[in-house]
């Protein structure tokens, strides 16, 4: 496969690194032969680089490379026949919205927790699966007709997605799973996007299933709460590490990584970079200089902040900007999973949940209540199936109140907090078109003169924010808020589109 076209120099020597790794574990992309996976053998490497350095590129090209190769694609979604010769690619990321991210680059990329736990299908779903995927004849299925199964394979010519070919037929394939199992047998190659948001736990189980596991991360980054500063590809060693040192061509005109990749300086004090910030947004209006706060971008994108107060505040001053009540929330609120409220006997559960997307982190939308008592109507945001109805516990908080206050509560479920506002730290693994950064937080980071892993906190706070935008950074200078020019919605949302059989009779 030739890379000169669009790889760089320091690409190209991982993709070849790479290669000779993928070679010794019986994939030969040069030649193009595969070969049985031989049992005890593995090998772990990670693709380091800062913003705009090529890592997804180069993700995506290693992708392109081993499917052509005839590589089965894990999605997990639907796994296919096992056979002895067959090898697997499964591509993760930590969350929806990351995963999200993969996917609109043509990379069939799924969530940890969707490969950690498999789903248990019916045999409807498998028999239409296998036709999509060319490998059994065309179904019958009951309450599916003709046509809305043309849809469905005229679809997955197009894009070969279960879900998407499913949602064109009218069905969603979240209506097909009868349950959810922990994986016990191993898979073959895994590439995981955002590395740097890994823990020791979730690296040690993926290490368990994939023989040869390939991270992508961003050592800039903040690491994970509760690791000392460490993220998990700092301790391999280096000739484990693939560094791409060069930012590539596309975004070398980028303010947004010019302002990030000025944070490296390390005579740089919070002050230049402010006025930094501002020379940029005279010149490009990419760069916006805020003077306060915008609630209609707070509804899909949160405000980033660093101290848990402001947070707190800025949700508050969001909610009276719309004037939602006290008592409930709006349908097109924004809210944050916080984990999942479950004992252990609920653990089938727990792993239902989870897999529908709805781990701590998780961005939704607040649909409306559900049918029973104490669900709630959620869109979750970067999920190829989105509309979940759950058990959920939503807290809002109030600042200077010891407790939050419960506007809708099931005895247990998924937990949720405001998502108008949140911390830089769970905004990692995320990007939104427009993002706010409070910028009176970090000079408060910077007063506090914090380091971690021998930078300045606010540098490292500050880098992950500013690399949260895709399109348009602003940069809020005051703690004001505008007020919003239309109401909150939902008709931004996609939903898919309303299932014709198999549809689950209660929330």
């Amino acid at each position: 496969m030739s890379t000169a076209i669009t790889l760089s120099h320091d690409q190209a020597e991982a993709h070849d690194r790479l290669a000779e790794v993928f070679l010794s574990m019986g994939i030969d992309l040069a030649h193009g032969h595969l070969t049985p996976r031989v049992e005890g053998k593995s090998a772990v490497l990670a693709v380091v680089g800062k913003a705009g350095s090529g890592k997804t590129l180069l993700l995506a090209e290693m992708y392109r490379a081993l499917r052509a190769l005839g590589v089965d694609v894990i999605s997990g979604d639907w796994e296919g026949r096992r056979r002895k010769d067959r090898r697997t690619l499964a591509v993760l990321a930590p969350t929806n919205k990351a995963a999200s991210v993969l996917r609109l680059r043509g990379v069939p990329a799924t969530t940890i927790h969707r490969i950690l736990y498999t789903p248990v299908y019916d045999p409807q779903y498998e028999r239409i699966a296998e036709w999509l995927a060319g490998q059994a004849p065309r179904p019958a299925v009951e309450g599916l007709t003709d046509l809305a199964l043309d849809r469905a394979h005229a679809f997955y010519q197009t894009v070969p997605s279960i879900p998407g070919a499913l949602a064109a037929a009218g069905l969603r394939g979240s209506d097909f799973i009868k349950g959810w199992k922990r994986r016990e047998e191993p898979l073959d190659v895994g590439f995981v996007d955002e590395g740097s948001m890994l823990d020791e736990r979730q690296f040690q189980d993926l290490r368990e299933i994939f023989p040869t596991l390939v991270l992508f991360g961003d050592p800039a980054q903040l690491a994970p709460v509760g690791q000392s500063g460490e993220m998990v590809f700092d301790r391999m060693p280096d000739a484990h590490k693939l560094v791409l040192h060069r930012i590539h061509r596309q975004t070398a005109d980028n303010p947004i990584l010019d302002l990030a990749h000025a944070l490296a300086d390390d005579a740089l004090r919070f002050e230049d970079f402010e006025a930094m910030v501002q020379d940029r947004a005279r010149q490009d209006d990419r760069v916006v200089w805020a003077e306060r706060v915008s609630s209609g971008l707070m509804a899909r994108s949160p405000v980033l902040v660093w101290r848990n107060v402001t947070r707190v505040k800025l949700i508050q001053a969001f909610r009276a900007a719309y004037g939602a009540p006290e008592d409930q929330l709006l349908p097109g609120e924004p809210l944050i999973c916080d984990g999942i409220e479950l004992p252990l006997k609920h653990r089938k559960k727990r792993i239902d949940l989870e897999a529908r997307g709805l781990i701590k982190g998780a961005q939704v939308i607040y649909l409306g209540p559900g049918k029973s008592e104490g669900f709630a109507r959620l869109h979750v945001v970067g999920a190829e199936d989105p509309q979940v109805s759950a058990a959920s516990i939503i807290r809002i908080e109030k600042p200077d109140a010891a407790e939050p206050f419960i506007p809708a509560a099931a005895r247990m479920g998924a937990t949720f907090l405001h998502g108008a506002a949140v911390t830089i730290h769970k905004a990692q693994g995320s990007q939104w078109p427009d993002v706010q950064v409070f910028a009176p937080d970090l000079w408060a980071a910077a007063q506090a003169g914090r380091n971690e892993a021998g930078l300045p906190l606010w540098k490292r706070l500050a880098y992950v924010a500013i690399t949260r935008a895709e399109t348009r950074l602003h940069w809020v200078v005051r703690n004001r808020l505008a007020l919003p020019k239309t109401p909150l919605t939902t008709s931004d949302l996609v939903a898919r589109p309303a299932p014709l059989a198999l549809q689950p009779q209660d929330d």
